[in-house]
């Protein structure tokens, strides 16, 4: 597949990182990069938080050159605070900036920001054009099917996006209302794809090699991007990219070898925020490593204890006894 090019940058259409709040931080984008997710988004910050020197939002933006191609991700309402983090967030680096306009949490969407964006077609379409006037940096948009079943509008917001100057849009599959079931609408996506010239990325339910596939055929879409796929499974994006490449279905990594990924991970969660922090995060990912295993349950209940480095080792022992 020929590589996707946004801006000077060159994408490979394999598979992507979706953004992800609260999952998707450095520790966990080094380690999809390193299985070969061919672009990855950081955690979505606020646009106000950063024009106001908040620290702990600036962190999110942190990008660093083994993460290359990577895009930063705001969220925000208004136009002036939407164009003036931009122009922050250029001292960062990043190769895009991608908006949220699909967050469907109750405390983003109560703002006005994230999918209530989704109704305010022309707020939107203002906020992409203010970014895009703020700074050369390439400005992408997350969107989704629609905000509810009675407002299914992506395609008209692509639309409207494009002409604002938007360099791609990503769609996810469902509306805000249905946030993550039922089973992801493809059509619309297809549809979008067939709306904009731009590229368009497909995002949801993109969980193995086969629904990589499907998404790229039946929608012709320039890039999919995982999200929930990659729960535990930051290698899903070298299988995706052997199967699209080869045809060939990897085989199930062993025991040992997701064991040994996980106690990656979480080291180097441990080596970007410290062992305290880190360990309360990792909780988390090790459940999703432990999901599928013999006494997997028994094992995720105990995630919930972890206080040091030392006893996800020690988990990680418990665990080859048992399996």
């Amino acid at each position: 597949m020929e590589n996707l090019k946004i801006g000077k940058h060159n994408i490979k259409r394999t598979a992507g990182l979706a953004p992800m709040a609260s999952v998707a931080d450095k520790a966990y984008r080094y380690m999809c990069k390193k299985y070969g997710a061919s672009l990855v988004v950081g955690e979505m910050a606020s646009a106000k938080g950063l024009c106001y020197s908040d620290r702990k939002t600036a962190e999110l933006l942190e990008c660093t050159a083994n993460e290359y191609p990577m895009a930063i991700q705001l969220f925000g309402s208004e136009p002036e605070f939407m164009a003036k983090a931009c122009k922050i967030a250029e001292k960062y680096e990043p190769q895009f900036i991608d908006i949220n306009m699909g967050c469907p949490v109750q405390k983003v969407v109560s703002t006005g920001a994230g999918s209530a964006l989704l109704k305010t077609p022309e707020l939107a379409c203002d906020i992409v054009k203010a970014c895009v006037n703020a700074t050369d940096i390439p400005i992408t948009v997350k969107i989704r099917r629609g905000f509810d079943n009675n407002n299914i509008n992506a395609v008209e917001m692509a639309c409207m996006l494009e002409e604002a100057g938007a360099s791609a849009i990503a769609v996810h599959g469902r509306t805000r209302q249905q946030m993550y079931t039922p089973g992801v609408d493809i059509d619309i996506i297809k549809k979008v794809k067939e709306a904009v010239k731009v590229p368009v990325f497909g995002n949801g339910d993109v969980f193995d090699p086969i629904s990589a596939k499907k998404m790229y055929d039946y929608t012709n879409c320039d890039l999919v991007l995982v999200a929930r796929g990659s729960y535990g499974r930051p290698w899903i994006f070298e299988e995706i990219e052997t199967y699209l490449e080869q045809g060939v279905i990897l085989p199930e990594k062993s025991l040992d070898e997701k064991l040994d990924i996980m106690l990656e991970h979480i080291s180097l969660i441990c080596e970007f925020k410290g062992e305290r922090i880190a360990m309360r995060e990792a909780r988390k990912h090790a459940a999703w490593y432990l999901k599928g295993m013999h006494n997997a349950a028994k094992f995720r209940n105990l995630c919930a204890s972890l206080e040091k480095y030392e006893d996800i080792k020690n988990l990680v022992l418990e665990v080859k006894k048992y399996n």
